[in-house]
């Protein structure tokens, strides 16, 4: 077990320890890896190292016998007297004679772990099943594909061009059809020809009258390659325009979509796998690129053909309209009833296809793990299971388009019937061309396969056209509030040098991710000083997280925060977030270099740079490799152990140099030297910063200037932790107590250490501030 209980409060953490390791675990080997010394009086045997060497090994009672000090394990920090500093420190004898505010709790807390209760305070919303659509594909979703490729005067201007082209076809055809009837009626009728050419030869000329034959024919070919031509012009332009609409199309939803995602609500991404948004990237984009484009101009060849056949046949026989209407009643009633169930498996079979990119990606993330579990096995079996619910749905897909066609089949070859039929009954009646009589059969005959590859071209375009459906709601997803400062505060729009000395007010506030949500912060009220360093504390769930996602505007807030005057509400998020520094529980980095992880918008010098990797004491190590700053970095930062990670982050806020530092959960995976370093760079980097310390390590924030205690969501108690501690029924004192009675103890001096430095602090400022009046 890696450190696994170092991400719960000290309650969830000996609660775990208790019923899980030591009770569930208890007829299983376990190695458990831990920076809280607080368990090792409970294991079995403890194994102490240090730089990758074992100073001791044995019992609890072993160990002691040793000489090892377990306190020093902690790498506690060592307190100095700071010497005031008028010039530079805005506090005044008024901010520290202020009264400490302290929120009491009538409630008693028992300290048993047994009747814990957990929190029903979530900080985070539960991940939620991919949604499918369902009914007909809307209208609104086929115009806007076409509005993403352009004007619609682009696509309006595409679509005459086809039916343009495909009236030439037409007429090529009808064209051939006259000469065919007029060549064999010549044929059969050669006193006309006769009676022509007697009447030019008496006239005195046989040239003229093979001029007059050659006349007759050449009209006829002049007029067909004209048509040809026409059409062929048409044929070869229009595919161009049509490439054009369909490749922009495909590059402004993607760039759309990709802009929602950056700029979506942090909701977004806690109800929505990497996988499901994988999935759009993908397959629905990959779709859209590559299927998309080809059925349309498919479906558009077979509509502009169906259209040839139909005024081919009107033309022969108006008649043959009422079998038209009769089968097209049947067709429209078919194919209604089969695309219900098609939208409705291809939407399936799209939602049945984001798990597996969720399982594969998080099989991939999470493969030491596997490996180390011999969990292999499982996920194969997870996996298959997947695989197997994703290809019934499309086996289905498959399935039905096969019996589509199939009756489809049958009702072609029913109107054909009916065409065959009206030449053997009134064919001779009517005075038709027999050119056109075997251009109608021709044009019947091509009708048999038309409506088949038509409908079911129809059928893959309802299908496909899901994809963008996807798409649109990732780009319909809601979004974060404006990132630039808004009108009504245009007038007061904050310096360049806000915040200036760091000072955060809450005022009622409330926050929830969502307007479905339960409110995560309710109703809470306090003032954090200039330059005071805060840690904020709480069981899991109690909402500590939340309160820097408050400052960050990463969720629905109501009340105000108000930061040196200033209402961050009415800020741009832009604006806003470039003046504040967070250093997360997880760190990122990215792809790319050292010189962008540190610096992305290339805005310092190196000098800067390299200043700040020496105070975090990378320094050295980055220049051990072989490209220094601009060594490669890999995906996440892979090649960077999480400590060195960690540094890295904190590097980036000194290079930022913002008033305001939040450290959500920093140290909570590091080990205690990488914490200890941590804990040193804040004090004398950030010292004239406002620091919040969210932490589940009470020994990381015991020296604080104030502790802020949160409970469900609400601030239970706020003063500095020798204060907080002398209640015996307060929050912060059961917290400490379930550490254990070592660590206890240890807080408890690091508590009173800190208590009396600050008390110092004060007198030796008040006297300074006396002598000089």
């Amino acid at each position: 077990l890696d450190d696994p209980l170092s991400a719960v409060d000290t309650v969830v953490g000996k609660h775990l320890f208790e019923k899980c390791i030591k009770d569930y675990l208890k007829i299983t080997t376990c190695i458990l890896v831990t920076h809280q010394i607080q368990y090792l009086a409970n294991v079995d045997k403890i194994i102490v190292m240090n730089k990758a060497k074992i100073i001791v090994e044995g019992s609890y009672q072993k160990v002691q016998a040793s000489g090892i000090n377990f306190s020093k394990l902690l790498q506690l920090p060592e307190y100095k007297i700071i010497e005031p500093d008028v010039e530079k420190n805005n506090l005044t004898t008024e901010d520290l004679d202020a009264e400490t505010c302290t929120y009491s709790s009538n409630e008693s807390i028992s300290s048993s772990v047994d009747e814990m209760k957990v929190n029903s305070v979530l900080e985070k919303p539960f991940e939620k099943p991919e949604i499918r659509s369902s009914g007909r594909i809307s209208k609104t979703v086929y115009l806007s594909y076409l509005s993403a490729g352009g004007s619609y005067s682009k696509v309006i201007l595409l679509i005459l061009m086809y039916f343009f082209a495909q009236f030439l076809n037409i007429g090529a055809s009808y064209w051939i059809s006259i000469w065919v009837t007029e060549v064999e009626f010549d044929f059969h009728n050669p006193n006309n020809i006769i009676a022509n050419n007697i009447t030019l030869l008496t006239s005195g000329s046989y040239y003229d009258a093979f001029i007059l034959w050659s006349n007759v024919r050449q009209n006829f070919i002049v007029v067909y390659t004209v048509l040809i031509l026409s059409y062929i012009v048409l044929v070869v332009t229009s595919p161009t325009v049509f490439v054009s609409v369909c490749m922009s199309s495909s590059m402004n939803l993607h760039n759309k979509m990709f802009n929602s995602i950056v700029k979506a609500a942090m909701y977004f991404f806690n109800t929505n796998s990497s996988g499901r948004t994988l999935n759009r990237f993908s397959k629905d984009i990959g779709i859209i690129d590559e299927m998309i484009p080809a059925v349309i101009l498919d479906f558009l060849r077979v509509i502009l053909i169906l259209f040839e056949i139909v005024i081919v046949v009107i033309l022969f026989n108006v008649y043959l309209i009422i079998p038209l209407i009769i089968v097209g009643i049947i067709i429209y009633q078919f194919v209604s009833f089969y695309f219900k169930t098609s939208r409705s498996i291809k939407r399936l079979e799209g939602v049945t296809r984001s798990p597996i990119f969720s399982h594969m990606n998080e099989s991939l993330q999470g493969l030491t793990t596997i490996r180390a579990c011999k969990a292999e096995k499982i996920l194969y079996d997870e996996f298959d299971k997947q695989q197997d619910l994703h290809s019934s749905a499309w086996y289905l897909f498959i399935s039905g388009n096969n019996g589509f066609g199939f009756w489809v089949d049958l009702i072609c070859l029913f109107f054909i019937s009916m065409v065959l039929f009206s030449f053997l009954v009134i064919g001779d009646s009517l005075n038709t061309y027999k050119g056109l009589f075997g251009l109608v059969l021709t044009q019947v005959i091509r009708l048999f396969g038309a409506v088949q590859l038509g409908l079911t071209i129809f059928a893959m375009l309802e299908n496909q056209i899901t994809a963008v459906e996807r798409v649109l709601e990732i780009i319909d997803s809601p979004q974060e509030i404006d990132h630039q400062c808004t009108s009504n505060y245009s007038s007061k729009k904050p310096p360049n040098e806000w915040p200036k000395n760091g000072e955060i007010v809450f005022q009622n506030v409330y926050l929830r991710y969502s307007l479905n949500e339960q409110y995560i912060l309710k109703n809470i009220s306090f003032q954090i000083r200039p330059m005071e360093k805060v840690g904020i504390v709480g069981r899991t769930g109690a909402g500590k997280s939340s309160i820097a996602r408050a400052i960050f505007r990463l969720a629905s807030n109501e009340g105000n925060i108000i930061i040196d005057g200033i209402n961050i509400n009415y800020l741009g998020l832009n604006e806003l977030r470039s003046k504040l520094s967070i250093i997360p529980q997880e760190p990122v980095l990215f792809s790319g270099t050292m010189r962008t992880n540190l610096d992305p918008f290339d805005e310092h010098t190196d000098h800067v740079l390299w200043n700040a990797l020496d105070k975090v004491e990378l320094k050295v190590f980055i220049k051990s490799l072989p490209g220094g700053l601009n060594s490669k970095m890999s995906e996440n930062g892979s090649n960077f152990s999480v400590g060195q990670r960690q540094l890295v982050c904190l590097a980036r806020a000194i290079i930022q140099n913002n008033k305001i530092l939040v450290l959500d959960e920093a140290t909570a995976n590091v080990d205690t030297e990488t914490d200890a370093l941590i804990q040193k760079s804040i004090r004398s980097i950030f010292k004239k910063c406002t620091v919040l310390t969210i932490a589940h390590r009470l020994n990381t924030v015991m020296d604080s200037d104030r502790l802020l205690v949160m409970d469900t969501g609400r601030v239970v108690e706020f003063d500095h932790p020798h204060n907080l501690l002398k209640n015996k029924d307060g929050f912060l004192y059961s917290m400490v107590k379930e550490t254990g009675p070592d660590t206890a103890d240890l807080l408890q001096a690091v508590a009173t250490e800190s208590f009396k430095n600050l008390q110092i602090k004060k007198e030796s400022l008040i006297t300074y501030i006396d002598d000089g009046v």
